[in-house]
């Protein structure tokens, strides 16, 4: 029976030394494949895509690790990674690409952990016997409802804890750039997937990039998305920092002379609790964690609304129509709440049935932008003006549900960290050279190097609403709203209609402006800060 879960097609490089697949399993997965196409012969004709993923040149340039890596980071699929650091990863990402999605069984990889660290000469004879030969394996392909699960747990990730403040800097009319923005991030969204039909073997972003540019228009997007990833690894590390010491104002620690305030303190804490997670080799069970997302989201929204509602706070009629002043803000903040993609062409590309990508998408904006609006107009009608850039820092303490919002928004973040971190690291990891990655302590080094430049980072503009801004104003729109029509337009050429070309210009027009806009201004009020 086929497994529902989402299981990205990789590429195996078939060994006959070890790990290697032989003539007749291979000759069972080629008609397995062939009875997966004839059941679903419908959906892909439905779809009108009959793409297959096949060896190609688009996963052999860096990042090569790219769709695994994001299938985790997502909930696209929970596998579990291998071991860090062996000579696999140099070439792949991680060696939980040759290991985990081909159905090893336990005692074979425990078997993995026990070889010599040096090959014995029989060894080195196969290895000069491997052949090239990829191997394809099928994907498991995932229904509407996982699809949406999926795309509406990427959207509503932090950036829900500063709609409130959205409005405070926008006013109420600002609600309207989160629907213009989610239209527009709708619009891209298919663009991607028109793109991705394009060429056979298109199956992620930077695919889509290389496509469009070349090798370097890979590289460059691939740094793009990378970023974005590191920022909100930077992100999940002001947030604990300021939720912590704001339920702990008074905690401080002196060594040595150095005096640790509240926010220094909690910020240098929660890196040491994250920093062994992003050490592990196997991530399944934060991934599985992670994947819960969706769920964390809605528990602290409730918790606002109950806090609102059942425990009568209050409400607080303040603010005005437009802030003129701080609408800038606002655009960055806006924008980042739309910063999911980076995952639909992984979503796109696990979906059993393509012709359904269009509801997927529009179903995920739909819930997701009604979360933000509910969230936005309920967080600013209870705390008005003195609203700050989380929400989860003005509700009062004394509240069961509270203190619910408040813990779950700092426990979330522990648990995404490392799955966040994971494709930075693993893109990095395919750059070391394949002897050193002999052992995994590489791996471990360049991972923690990683998270301790995060909490460098982090105290260094340690500003949650601007540089969320920030991000969404560059970043995301970058990702969602420009990239996606210059890809699109350079891959279509002349065959694309009148109409793309003119909603394609439109598009650029709007994103191009607001990501200057919302850029400078955010730079701006960071500098002012920090003076």
């Amino acid at each position: 029976m086929k497994n529902p879960a989402m299981d990205p097609s990789i590429y195996v490089e078939n060994s006959d030394a070890e790990g290697g697949v032989d003539d007749e399993e291979q000759s069972k997965i080629r008609a397995e494949e062939d009875d997966d196409e004839e059941s679903d012969g419908s959906d892909s004709s439905s779809g009108g895509s009959t793409r297959r993923s096949r060896p190609n040149s688009y996963n052999t340039t860096w990042p090569q690790s790219y769709r695994q890596s994001i299938d985790i980071y997502s909930g696209v699929t929970p596998p579990t990674i291998g071991f860090l650091g062996t000579p696999n990863l140099s070439r792949f990402g991680s060696s939980f690409l040759n290991n985990s999605f081909r159905g090893r069984h336990t005692s074979e990889i425990l078997n993995s952990l026990i070889k010599p660290l040096l090959p014995t000469q029989a060894e080195d004879e196969q290895q000069q016997r491997k052949s090239s030969h990829l191997l394809v394996i099928a994907p498991r392909q995932c229904s509407y409802t996982q699809g949406v699960f999926n795309g509406v747990n990427v959207l509503c990730g932090v950036g829900i804890l500063s709609a409130p403040y959205a409005i405070k800097e926008g006013g109420w009319l600002g609600l309207f750039i989160l629907f213009i923005y989610g239209v527009i991030a709708f619009y891209t969204g298919i663009l991607l997937r028109n793109c991705l039909d394009s060429k056979p073997g298109l199956e992620t972003y930077p695919d889509i990039g290389q496509a469009a540019f070349g090798p370097y228009g890979r590289i460059i997007i691939s740094i793009i998305l990378y970023l974005e990833l590191y920022a909100c690894c930077v992100e999940y590390i002001i947030l604990d920092s300021d939720n912590l010491s704001s339920l702990f104002p008074n905690a401080h620690l002196n060594i040595g002379g150095i005096h640790l305030s509240s926010h220094l303190l909690f910020a240098v804490l929660v890196t040491l609790i994250v920093l062994p997670t992003t050490w592990l080799r196997d991530l399944s069970i934060l991934s599985y964690i992670s994947a819960g997302g969706v769920i964390a989201s809605i528990l602290v929204v409730s918790c606002l609304f109950w806090v609102g509602l059942i425990d009568n706070i209050g409400y607080k009629n303040e603010g005005s129509l437009i802030n003129f002043s701080g609408i800038s803000i606002a655009i960055g903040l806006y924008g980042y709440s739309y910063s999911g993609h980076a995952i639909f062409p992984n979503i796109y590309s696990s979906l059993k049935n393509k012709n359904e990508f269009p509801a997927v998408l529009f179903t995920s904006f739909v819930i997701s932008a009604l979360l933000f609006a509910g969230v936005a107009i309920m967080g600013f009608a209870l705390f008005g003006e003195s609203t700050q850039s989380q929400f989860t820092l003005n509700v009062p303490y004394e509240f069961v549900a509270s203190k619910i919002a408040v813990w779950t928004t700092v426990v979330n973040p522990i648990t995404k960290y490392s799955i966040t971190l994971a494709p930075m690291a693993l893109s990095l990891e395919e750059l070391i050279p394949t002897e050193r990655l002999e052992s995994y302590w590489y791996a471990i080094i360049m991972r923690t190097a990683l998270t301790i430049s995060s909490l460098v980072v982090a105290m260094s503009v340690p500003f949650f609403g601007l540089v969320m801004a920030l991000i969404g104003s560059l970043l995301t729109m970058l990702l969602a709203f420009i990239l996606p029509c210059v890809c699109f337009l350079c891959i279509a050429r002349n065959k694309a209609s009148w109409p793309q070309v003119a909603m394609c210009a439109l598009v650029l027009i709007v994103g191009v402006s607001s990501s200057a806009i919302g850029t400078y201004s955010a730079i701006s009020k960071i500098i002012d800060k920090l003076r």
